[in-house]
């Protein structure tokens, strides 16, 4: 695989973190509106901790979490359509290209000197958001909401009753049967109350006294008064402030769908329905007891009716891609955060530590010690699960059948409360806060139950699971058990259908074995789960395969530019023209000149297209040009569908530029050697008047018998006059010029007689050329003259009109 920015052990925690639930009033998301951003997008470029926390596991050992990073994310009650996430990742494909000036590597393998590109930031970028927009499921819990934010502002009439309020309706949501989305870890969530406080146009008093009385309420570790916008919007052109917003809406802008305008954001859905109005992240103008209404609709959900068939993987990605392309630039043009100042974003990255030291992390703590005990009454255990014996397994004595022979239970649901459940709650709380041992233990205990139950969803998860947190423990106690994840993806393609699931097992455990050099292991892979049912899952899979076979110790270069080939044509199947023609050129550098002329004949035909349809037209007349120049080895019929491809595309070119310079056509050939020029005597051609010279040979104007009975008597002149000596320096006038000839020397040509080129073809083509209106061009300029001084020498280009050929 290509090198990432992050490396694995970086990618894994922060694909796998503590999600966080929002829930504001409408005057609280009045306020961060002032800054063109919602509240839990207000805080997500401080969502990191900046230092080392520290917690106690169940058997009261000091833990340490490094570099923690928490979600937030307001709460909406639909889950995506699968069609809306397939859109969206397309976008997110499309949008991110290679860097302008970008120095390729150069790989050198053999006779190969390769310029590769070493990153591949659109995967990245696909894999991120991937991973991101994976809806919750009733299998695991890794990204069910852990605590809830109730926000308020101090502004409110009376904010202790709109905290009241929120809370009530977090708890209808989480707890009514009118809702099966979002997904909650536990029933009692945690919840923590937000005073929003306006600097710049509040009363502080007020708000000191609103966060004394919620202190005494909800207690000191369960609220927090939060100040912000301590600066009006109306500040000077020249003053810089930081917007480190930009990024995070930049690369999540389809995922948020957020406008902070007036009017509401479109985005182009399909051919069917030019666009579709949404609800930006959720939001509705409806009301409901003073409680703004938006956990409608999930940020990824789209009008159903218009797309019917949910697919957006292919013809559909350019109106999408123009949409986002829209989304980035009023991104960018936006300053977000206007209203804050520096100490204002130390106010939120306080507020974050705060809400993660004294909040999140004690109620983790609390839960896994609760499910902990839990789960030893229930086993009727006398130790916590460091010390789990084979009573854990109950009934677990029939050996582990294959996954072959296991039936398709993967429909099987277990009750909230099932023991097998509780172990998997534990495993995920240990697994987000980087407890990697306690974690696998859980997950090993997990895997037996619902291996036994033939569960098969739930089995895959936990080998997964599993499979990721042992490589993750510290100091590598165990080999990474690849074998686990095989069985997983297996589990989850062919019993489970789930092909989202299998994906994220490939993509995390690709990663793990490029990690350990293991490229042979990562590319069959990341091959093995190319499918037709996503051209552009399949696309960057095998962009990914053939970068593993080009790092290799033994680079196979050859691997590598097949799949690169194969890369290309399912990102253009997929819609993904750029990044099609990136791979095919990439995959050229290797079948260039080496013999495979029917391989480079499909790429270059490939590239020509590709670059037809991108506008770059120069590129395709190149690549159409490279086809016909060679000697072709294709049949007739293919030659000359090359052939009309070719004069397409060059009328086109010729009609954008038709004062441009005339272009040095491929065909037909010129054989050089058999040019022959004849000053001759014909009739000079009237003035307009062209001559045609159809089958006309030299041979019928120029007679070489003639021309050496002239030679001989001009010799016989000249040692006439020079008393029977002919001069050293004597050269007989020459009336025709070929490539026999000594043509070092300045031809003789009368004035106002014609001169007579002959010029001979050949067709290397199987398929006739039709040539007509062929005319000669010609210089000439003066000898001694000075071809750079063009004001003192003119060069005159004239037509010769009777072309012989």
């Amino acid at each position: 695989m290509a090198q990432c920015v992050q490396s694995v052990q970086e990618l894994i925690p922060d694909s796998f973190v503590p999600c966080v639930a929002a829930l504001c009033s409408e005057e609280a998301e009045r306020l961060t509106r002032r800054n063109h951003l919602g509240f839990a997008e207000l805080l997500k470029p401080f969502s990191r901790l900046t230092s080392e926390v520290h917690m106690r596991d169940p058997n009261n050992q000091l833990h340490i979490i490094k570099n923690l990073k928490i979600s937030v994310s307001n709460i909406v009650t639909q889950p995506p359509l699968p069609g809306a996430i397939r859109k969206h990742l397309s976008d997110v494909v499309s949008i991110s290209q290679p860097a302008e000036g970008l120095v390729a590597n150069v790989i050198t393998a053999g006779d190969y000197d390769l310029n590769i590109s070493a990153t591949t930031p659109w995967f990245e970028s696909y894999r991120e958001s991937f991973l991101q927009s994976m809806p919750a499921s009733d299998h695991e819990f890794l990204n069910h909401y852990l605590a809830c934010m109730l926000v308020a502002s101090s502004s409110e009439p009376e904010p202790v009753e709109q905290f009241l309020k929120l809370s009530q309706e977090q708890h209808r949501i989480q707890h009514s049967s009118d809702y099966s989305y979002p997904k909650w870890f536990i029933p009692n969530t945690l919840k923590y109350y937000v005073l929003l406080h306006d600097v710049s146009a509040g009363d502080e008093q007020r708000a000191d006294s609103i966060y004394e009385e919620m202190k005494q309420r909800y207690g000191t570790q369960g609220c927090y008064l939060l100040k912000i916008n301590s600066r009006t919007s109306n500040r000077s052109s020249d003053e810089q402030i930081p917007d480190p917003w930009s990024q995070y809406l930049q690369k999540n802008s389809i995922q948020n769908q957020e406008s902070y305008e007036d009017g509401p954001y479109v985005i182009a859905s399909n051919k069917n329905a030019d666009s579709s109005m949404l609800s930006l992240d959720g939001l509705d103008n409806e009301i409901k007891d003073g409680l703004p209404n938006n956990f409608k609709a999930h940020p990824l959900q789209l009008d159903q009716s218009s797309d019917p068939a949910g697919n957006f993987d292919g013809t559909d990605h350019i109106k999408s891609a123009v949409s986002l392309h829209e989304t980035k630039k009023m991104n960018t043009g936006t300053l977000h955060g206007a209203c804050l100042t520096l100490t204002d974003h130390d106010r939120i990255r306080q507020f974050i530590q705060e809400f993660t030291f004294r909040g999140l992390l004690p109620h983790i703590e609390k839960t896994i010690r609760q499910l902990n005990d839990q789960l030893i009454s229930r086993k009727g255990l006398s130790r916590s699960l460091f010390s789990a014996t084979k009573k854990w397994f109950s009934g677990s004595k029939v050996p582990e059948k294959s996954i072959n022979e296991l039936k398709n239970t993967s429909g099987l649901l277990y009750p909230p409360e099932a023991p097998e459940l509780q172990i998997r709650k534990m495993a995920d709380l240990c697994f987000l806060v980087q407890h990697y041992d306690l974690a696998y233990s859980c997950y090993h205990t997990a895997k037996k139950d619902f291996l036994n139950d033939q569960a098969m969803l739930y089995a895959a998860g936990a080998l997964e699971m599993a499979a990721v947190s042992a490589f993750l423990q510290p100091g590598a106690p165990r080999p990474y058990p690849a074998h686990y994840m095989d069985t997983a993806i297996q589990t989850y393609r062919d019993i489970c259908k789930n092909m989202v699931l299998a994906e994220r097992c490939v993509l995390l455990s690709a990663e793990i074995l490029k990690s350990q050099s293991k490229y042979s292991e990562a590319a069959a892979l990341l091959i093995r789960l190319t499918s037709e049912d996503s051209d552009l899952r399949s696309a960057l899979l095998l962009e990914q395969a053939a970068h593993c076979f080009i790092n290799m110790k033994s680079p196979m270069v050859r691997k590598f530019a097949f799949h690169m080939i194969l890369a290309g044509h399912r990102f253009s199947k997929a819609g993904q023209k750029k990044h099609a023609l990136r791979c095919y050129c990439q995959a050229m550098q290797v079948y260039k000149g080496k013999g495979w002329s029917l391989a480079e004949d499909h790429i270059n035909f490939t590239i020509g297209r590709q670059s037809f349809t991108l506008r770059q037209l120069d590129n395709a007349v190149s690549a159409f040009k490279h086809i016909l120049i060679n000697e072709s080895k294709q049949p007739a019929a293919q030659q000359g569908a090359f052939l009309r491809e070719y004069l397409y595309v060059y009328k086109n070119v010729s009609q954008l530029s038709p004062d441009g310079p005339l272009p040095q056509l491929p065909l037909p050939y010129i054989n050089s050697l058999a040019t022959r020029v004849f000053f001759g005597h014909d009739r000079r051609p009237a003035e307009g008047e062209k001559q045609a010279a159809t089958h006309i040979s030299l041979d019928q104007e120029y007679d070489s018998e003639s021309s050496q009975q002239w030679r001989e008597l001009e010799e016989q002149v000249v040692a006439v006059i020079n008393k029977g000596i002919i001069p050293s320096n004597f050269h007989p006038t020459q009336y025709c010029l070929n490539s026999y000839t000594d043509n070092s020397r300045f031809p003789l040509a009368v004035v106002e007689e014609p001169i007579t080129v002959e010029v001979a073809f050949r067709n290397p083509l199987k398929v006739p050329l039709l040539l007509t209106e062929l005319s000669l061009l010609w210089k000439f300029q003066p000898k001694g003259s000075n071809s750079e001084d063009n004001e003192e020498t003119k060069e005159l280009v004239k037509k010769y009109q009777g072309l012989r050929g």
